[in-house]
């Protein structure tokens, strides 16, 4: 029927193609404001639900924070998308797609805050989200060339490309929300890029809900810059990725990856950065890729001497500047492209040497060789892990598994007892307890002692569950530490 309609009668009238600045204003400043509101009723009333509360090993906030900042984020670009709609600055319609998306992905990671689910439960629903996205229409189908006219088709590999695309970039986002105010700040620089791409390409639709968003989470720095009332979590953070994602994809013509998309690979360049060093060092070393360190550009550069405030403003800066050269693809039409390749070699390559994950361009084989020895201890440390995770299971009683552990501990030159030019690692058990084991003290790191030490847990809380307490000997009783045996620093100092 609507096919025999005429066309003013069923397109509707045409929407706004830029906003006015009276309008960016009214959609950056009032989503501050309610944002900021909703984070102050959480801490006022929002109870004891998605607490982080502080550990002795990556975690040193004073006392338990609650980390669904996330949620009066989400409400505020809900109502704010609303608001544009009612307003006639976007179609519901066309936009419904990516909030029922932006909705279900925010909910996994709420629902992780609230109750952890583990990593692949988590990528199942990132992945879910993203497919549910590409068969409403949003995806990516063409690879355009950025220098001019024609481009390459993508056939069946649209499919992954853009579920790739999709649950990349909130994992990326996840993965540098270790320091207070550092995710929240990109975010907001990220959706005034994507507020600006809109604006260039006379998408007011874009250019209102990313002004939401950017107001959102500036309202939400208000409780988050250091130090950090409230945390984003996994809500927040999986929520600023998904949005930058499709929110892009939508913003290019058509599915076609153009400027659009380039400008956001190229502001995204820190995270992306940070996330490159994190799998390859975790790949060289052995350890799951999905594994938490206190091996970020962050805490790289507070180890550098830098202060929580001047290491934000430093990699605010960064941020800044890589949107910059991001938005002069957009603008030149690809010309600029070759010179962003560079910028982001370059950085690359300084960064690697400046914070620390390359000592030497010249000794860089040999720190190689020193790696892939670590990562053989490593793998020795895992392997008796494990047979211990058997021992637990093969052992009659406790005293009998407190001998095998003590016999595999001699072997991995640990020690239960203190001993001459020994350090000691602290071990926090989930009943509460901890153990004291104490290493040489050698050329390795703490951190690296710890990594190792950690594959021992596993049989220790199998211990607990098993025969409700460890052997005799294995608990340091509070406040007993040995005279004269220095303390292994915190993990993130190392």
């Amino acid at each position: 029927m609507t096919d025999l309609l005429p066309p003013e009668l069923t397109m509707g009238p045409p929407l706004p193609l830029r906003l006015t600045r009276y309008q960016m204003a009214g959609f950056f400043g009032s989503a501050v404001v309610v944002a900021a509101l909703g984070v102050w009723l959480i801490l006022k009333r929002g109870g004891s639900l998605g607490m982080d509360a502080p550990d002795t090993r990556r975690k040193f906030h004073e006392k338990p924070i609650p980390r669904v900042g996330g949620a009066p984020i989400f409400l505020t670009l809900a109502l704010g998308t609303a608001v544009a709609g009612w307003m006639g600055l976007l179609s519901l319609e066309k936009w419904m797609p990516l909030a029922l998306c932006n909705a279900l992905i925010f909910s996994v990671g709420l629902a992780d805050d609230l109750r952890p689910l583990g990593a692949k439960v988590k990528l199942v629903g990132q992945i879910g989200a993203a497919v549910i996205l590409y068969a409403l229409g949003v995806s990516i189908d063409v690879l355009s060339n950025p220098f001019g006219e024609g481009g390459l088709e993508l056939g069946w590999w649209a499919l992954p490309l853009t579920v790739f695309w999709l649950v990349a970039i909130p994992n990326i986002v996840n993965l540098i929300d270790g320091m207070d105010g550092l995710a929240g700040g990109f975010g907001m620089f990220l959706c005034l890029t994507v507020a600006f791409v809109g604006h260039y390409q006379n998408m007011a639709d874009v250019e209102a809900v990313s002004l939401v968003m950017a107001g959102a989470l500036g309202g939400f720095l208000l409780f988050n810059l250091p130090p950090a009332k409230i945390f984003l979590g996994d809500g927040g953070a999986y929520l600023i990725g998904f949005f930058i994602a499709s929110v892009s994809l939508h913003s290019s013509n058509k599915g076609s990856v153009i400027g659009a998309l380039l400008v956001m690979v190229i502001a995204l360049g820190v995270p992306i950065l940070d996330t490159f060093f994190a799998i390859l060092r975790r790949s060289i070393r052995g350890v799951p890729v999905f594994s938490a360190d206190a091996e970020h550009i962050h805490h790289r550069l507070i180890l550098l001497g830098y202060s929580k405030g001047r290491a934000l403003v430093a990699m605010y800066s960064v941020c800044v500047v890589l949107s910059l050269v991001g938005i002069s693809i957009l603008v030149t039409k690809g010309i600029a492209l070759p010179v962003a390749g560079a910028v982001l070699f370059l950085l690359a390559l300084l960064a690697a040497r400046y914070l620390g994950y390359i000592r030497s361009f010249k000794r860089l084989r040999a720190q190689f060789r020193e790696t892939l020895a670590r990562r053989r201890a490593r793998e020795y440390f895992r392997a008796q892990g494990r047979i211990l995770d058997f021992e637990v299971e093969r052992s009659q009683t406790v005293e009998e598994f407190g001998g095998v552990f003590r016999y595999a501990l001699a072997r991995m030159g640990v020690s239960l007892e203190p001993r001459p030019g020994m350090l000691f690692v602290e071990m926090p058990l989930s009943d509460g307890t901890r153990m004291l084991l104490h290493h040489p003290q050698d050329e390795e790191s703490v951190a690296e002692w710890q990594l190792r030490l950690d594959q021992l847990s596993t049989s220790l809380e199998g211990c607990l569950a098993r025969w409700g307490a460890l052997p005799e000997g294995f608990i340091h009783p509070p406040g007993t530490a040995e005279a004269g045996q220095e303390s292994a620093v915190p993990l993130s100092a190392v």
